[in-house]
């Protein structure tokens, strides 16, 4: 009995260094997000008998809303991604409109760590708008609004249809929104 004793301490002691050793705490590695491999960017004209006119990425289907008149969802469906479009007439009600797309982006303020706005206007000096970057884990990465404060007032908003999260969309996000501004700034209102 006496030598079974020896061995088992004499195999303690030589696996005991190698079980202590190799006990290191362990580190997950940190997760990983997809690789997305983007179209190139291409434009073409969007013109109908809307009151408006703008260049969109040949990649983004435009889908007509039913039920209302001259209002989109442009939709990015392999990244399931859509920017809402609506257009409405401006008549005497502007301040009424300036303040719902304001409600609209700051209605993502409870989630958000950030929303900043920017001054727009475009090449047709006649239309300025805001566009705004919510940051954070929200719904709604990107807003905007154009209008020539007399006649025409277009509003966009991108929505993702995945669980928010600003470290995994930033690429998508930052991609769309240079789509976004080019849109901006092709946006030219018609005149009857």
């Amino acid at each position: 009995m006496c030598k079974l004793v020896k061995i088992s301490i004499k195999i303690i002691v030589l696996f005991f260094p190698v079980i202590v050793l190799s006990c290191e705490s362990y580190t997950p590695k940190p997760k990983g997000y997809m690789r997305f491999d983007f179209p190139e960017k291409q434009y073409r004209l969007f013109d109908t008998v809307c009151p408006f006119r703008f260049e969109y990425p040949v990649y983004w289907q435009m889908i007509p809303v039913e039920g209302q008149n001259c209002w989109y969802n442009m939709s990015f469906p392999q990244y399931q991604a859509t920017i809402y479009l609506s257009y409405k007439p401006v008549r005497d009600n502007l301040a009424e409109l300036l303040d719902d797309a304001h409600v609209f982006a700051y209605t993502h303020d409870v989630k958000a760590s950030a929303i900043e706005s920017q001054f727009i206007q475009t090449k047709n000096e006649n239309v300025v708008g805001l566009l705004f970057d919510i940051e954070g884990n929200t719904a709604s990465a990107v807003q905007f609004f154009v209008t020539d404060s007399i006649t025409h007032f277009f509003r966009g908003s991108l929505y993702f249809y995945s669980s928010p999260n600003s470290d995994s969309l930033a690429p998508l996000i930052d991609f769309f929104r240079k789509d976004i501004e080019h849109l901006i700034e092709t946006v030219d209102f018609k005149t009857k």
